[in-house]
């Protein structure tokens, strides 16, 4: 049956010690090695999700060169390993250094079995999780929606919204703040769409200077202006039988809009210096992080374009309400840019994870991707740290306690539910969906007084 249980490899070259240690642990599939070399073969074999490692390994009798090395091959050949590190009483030091360099935990000898136990229970857990979410991401990047992570309820209906509409010819909005990234979704209406054998054209409305964008959409005749020297046509051509994107259409020049209005009312158009009318079939999907409304009611845009745009709106939320998504998102980038500059990198500090769930991201998904890029650069052990992202470290670690997180969340509505209804115990439990009995029950289980929340008793 041993199939069945999950491996533990100890390395340890005291066989005493290591008759106490599978002892310890009979409901695991305990593999055993004494020195550095049977330890690869044991990982080879098996890849185990986690090590125990004793430092102080053989030839040495009271250094630790070896059973750092051990480490560090350890991490080279199964970066996903967890590794703890088991040390001699107050070497604190060499604690330090190896958790430094990449392993997960560490104890020190003697250990008491409960303790030793949990930490190795812990290492499985997060083994498990990050195992999840690298299946995650590939199952993303399999997925129609190329390179586009949603695992928040949030972004989830923006991919189902836009599974929904791709097939379809709507012209499509995105709406979101800068660094949200509309051009990849942009791309995904492309990709999912019957136009996807046919061209993408993308221009940056905001990035062409407004005397020169006319004639980069619409193209242009020969002589129709000084440096014409030569049948120019425009993207809006380029993209026919596609798609066209215009990102930053909250700011194309008033003079322009028009123009455009006319060619999404009439799907022809007119090349500068031209007089003869070209039919173009092409799909059109804008973005912007502008507030449209606003920019009509002080006339920088105009309504009747808006309307012609937003035949679908898409609301793209910005990274701080993508609960879930923050750290699947940052482990991405981490993977993509430790391959991209060759760093061998496990992942992040629990602190540095803390961090990213925290912080605001101004910036969104641009700014996570400069940062993660520049702490793959920089970061010196195995885990990249808060320092390394620029990032403050959290005052306190954020509660991922299942039973804790539930219990603060039943709390909190229970008071939300007595405030709402003055007191009253009978409606609060009809809001909460519970019986009287069950709510009184609740009360106590959380030590509240119905008083403290609504003034009053029901």
């Amino acid at each position: 049956m041993t199939h069945d249980l999950r491996k533990l490899l100890i390395i340890e070259h005291d066989p005493g010690i290591e008759t106490q240690l599978r002892s310890c642990f009979e409901d695991y599939e305990v593999l055993a090695a004494e020195d550095r070399q049977s330890a690869i073969n044991q990982l080879r074999r098996h890849e185990p999700p986690v090590v125990m490692l004793d430092l102080g390994l053989q030839p040495e009798q009271d250094g630790v060169d070896e059973g750092f090395a051990t480490l560090r091959q350890i991490l080279i050949l199964v970066p996903y390993t967890k590794v703890i590190v088991v040390t001699v009483d107050q070497d604190q030091g060499n604690a330090a250094k190896a958790v430094g360099l990449g392993a997960y935990d560490f104890c020190q000898r003697p250990a008491d079995v409960d303790t030793l136990r949990l930490i190795v229970e812990r290492a499985y857990q997060m083994h498990d999780l990050e195992a999840e979410n690298r299946r995650l991401l590939e199952c993303t990047s399999g997925s129609p929606l190329d390179g586009v992570i949603a695992t928040s309820e949030a972004m989830l209906r923006v991919c189902a919204m836009v599974e929904k509409v791709a097939p379809t010819n709507a012209t499509t909005l995105l709406h979101g703040e800068s660094g949200t990234g509309k051009e990849l979704l942009a791309q995904a209406l492309h990709a999912l769409s019957p136009r996807s054998k046919q061209p993408f054209i993308a221009i940056n409305c905001a990035a062409i200077p407004e005397n020169l964008l006319e004639s980069e959409l619409f193209g242009f005749e020969k002589g129709a202006f000084t440096g014409a020297v030569k049948q120019t046509p425009g993207k809006i051509e380029a993209a026919d039988g596609g798609t066209l994107f215009l990102d930053e259409i909250g700011d194309m020049p008033m003079s322009l809009q028009a123009k455009l209005l006319r060619f999404l009312q009439e799907r022809t158009l007119e090349r500068l210096g031209g007089r003869a009318e070209i039919a173009v079939d092409t799909r059109v999907v804008c973005a912007t992080n502008q507030n449209l409304d606003e920019a009509i009611h002080v006339g920088r845009f105009r309504e009747d374009l808006f309307y012609r745009i937003s035949e679908i709106t898409i609301e793209i939320p910005p990274v701080r309400d993508r609960e879930g998504d923050r750290n699947v998102i940052a482990r991405y980038l981490l993977n993509k840019y430790a391959k991209q500059h060759m760093r061998m990198l496990s992942g992040f500090t629990a602190k540095a994870q803390d961090a990213i769930d925290l912080y605001h991201w101004p910036g969104n998904v641009r700014e996570m991707e400069n940062r993660i890029k520049g702490a793959v650069i920089m970061a010196d052990g195995k885990f990249v740290t808060v320092e390394d992202l620029g990032l403050s470290a959290p005052e306190e670690p954020l509660d991922t306690n299942l039973r804790s997180v539930r219990q603060k969340s039943d709390s909190r509505a229970i008071r939300d539910a007595l405030a709402r209804t003055g007191g009253n115990i009978s409606r609060a439990a009809e809001l909460l969906g519970v019986t009287r009995p069950t709510l009184y029950d609740l009360l106590e289980k959380y030590d509240i007084e119905p008083e403290s929340v609504s003034g009053k008793i029901a």
